[in-house]
């Protein structure tokens, strides 16, 4: 049996894939990689299926054994990455021998870096998906140390390039790209001026779930003693809570939520603010 075996996750590490669909109505999210287009590049370098599960490091720290050979691809936030002690380059195809071990290091930019392996990782799917919501306790449990993954068979198409050139993930700032609504009437005009204007940190407060920001209050034009009745949300949607400075829901967001959703970012940009790490600055276009 090929698999990975985890030596050592850094602050987190999860299994995803490209996260599970039709269950919303069950109060079931969608889930999947943060950074779909991270993700989505592992498996595309080492030819897999377009849902292969992969895993997702935060911060780096991952650590894991080759049990078998596998071929294994590392994309997304650059890290140092070693393989026995031997520097090993990102966005490329890497084959692990037996007993092989492969280290990630730290990014100095971005926040999420994703471990492909050549077959997908191969845990019990769980409605359809082998993704892990933080938010839920759905999907296959949080590796720790000493977890091994079994790898899945090896697709019968071959990596047709040995490394892809892609700009470095993540940075000190971005700019992402919004549609306002569906609850922009909840704020004054004075309001949607700020948030197309203002500049917002990511604080430490965020995680999959979703990003808290810091910045400019967002006054609401409605009284602050009525709230809404609890309404879908989607990945992407910025909420307001009374304090009135907004939170970015990522890929673990709950279905639904009671606070007015002033506007959501466009499908495009969602890689870049789940690469967005603490202490980096926000800003919002039309």
């Amino acid at each position: 049996m090929r698999a990975l075996e985890i030596i050592a996750t850094g602050p987190l590490a999860t299994v995803q894939d490209t996260g599970r669909f039709g269950h919303a109505d069950l109060g079931v999210g969608r889930s999947g990689a943060a950074d779909a287009a991270s993700y989505a590049l592992a498996n595309r370098l080492l030819a897999n299926p377009a849902g292969a599960a992969a895993l997702e490091a935060t911060l780096g720290g991952l650590r894991v054994r080759a049990r078998g050979p596998v071929t294994v691809a590392v994309t997304g936030a650059e890290v140092p990455v070693t393989v026995d002690g031997r520097g090993a380059a990102v966005n490329t195809v890497l084959h692990l021998p037996d007993g092989a071990e492969l280290t990630l290091g730290t990014p100095a930019r971005g926040l999420r870096t994703y471990l492909g392996v050549r077959g997908g990782v191969d845990v019990p799917p769980v409605l359809g998906s082998r993704s892990t919501d933080v938010l839920a306790g759905l999907g296959p449990q949080v590796p720790v140390a000493g977890t091994v993954l079994p790898v899945g068979p090896a697709p019968s198409a071959f990596p047709v390039v040995d490394q892809a050139a892609v700009a470095p993930v993540g940075g000190s700032e971005a700019t992402l790209g919004v549609e306002l609504g569906p609850r922009d009437d909840w704020f004054t005009d004075e309001a949607i001026t700020t948030l197309l204007t203002g500049e917002y940190e990511v604080t430490s407060r965020s995680d999959r779930v979703g990003t808290r920001l810091s910045g400019p209050v967002l006054e609401r034009a409605r009284s602050r003693s009525g709230e809404l009745p609890s309404e879908g949300m989607v990945v992407g949607s910025l909420q307001v809570p009374p304090g009135g400075e907004p939170v970015l829901f990522l890929a673990d967001h709950p279905v639904t939520g009671g606070y007015p959703v002033v506007a959501v970012v466009r499908t495009a940009d969602l890689p870049k603010a789940a690469q967005a790490r603490p202490g980096s600055r926000i800003r919002f276009a039309l």
